[in-house]
């Protein structure tokens, strides 16, 4: 009987070892996990500022003059009805079109810029 109950468990020695696997595979996923959530928030605040860019263009061809705003005073903009939470966006105006910024405190720090006489959006 001492026999069967001697086999039908893990040694401490095998536990120690999936404990130290388990280990070094947190170690691994943790850091990029923690990547991959900071440039989701990035690709956030570049889709909100490139949907602000277009509201912009729509909002031209109506009163031909560009639309200054921040934050949730781009919602005034046609189609826009609200920016993801956390993004901080910035448009100005400039003599013949407009500069947008936008960026995200979660990200990765990168500020994306759409400048309209330099051809759109400026990789960061």
């Amino acid at each position: 009987m001492s026999k069967e109950i001697r086999d039908s468990g893990f040694t401490l020695i095998e536990l120690l070892i999936v404990m130290a696997v388990v280990g070094a595979l947190l170690a691994i996923a943790i850091p990029q996990y923690s990547s991959y959530r900071k440039r989701a928030f990035d690709t956030r605040a570049q889709v909100d500022l490139r949907n602000v860019a277009l509201a912009e263009e729509a909002y031209f061809l109506d009163s031909e003059s560009y639309f200054p705003c921040a934050d949730n005073g781009c919602t005034q903009l046609p189609g826009i009805k609200s920016l993801s939470n956390g993004v901080t966006l910035a448009v100005t105006t400039t003599a013949s079109g407009f500069i947008g910024t936008a960026k995200h405190p979660n990200g990765t720090g990168r500020i994306y810029t759409w400048d309209t006489d330099r051809g759109g959006l400026i990789s960061p």
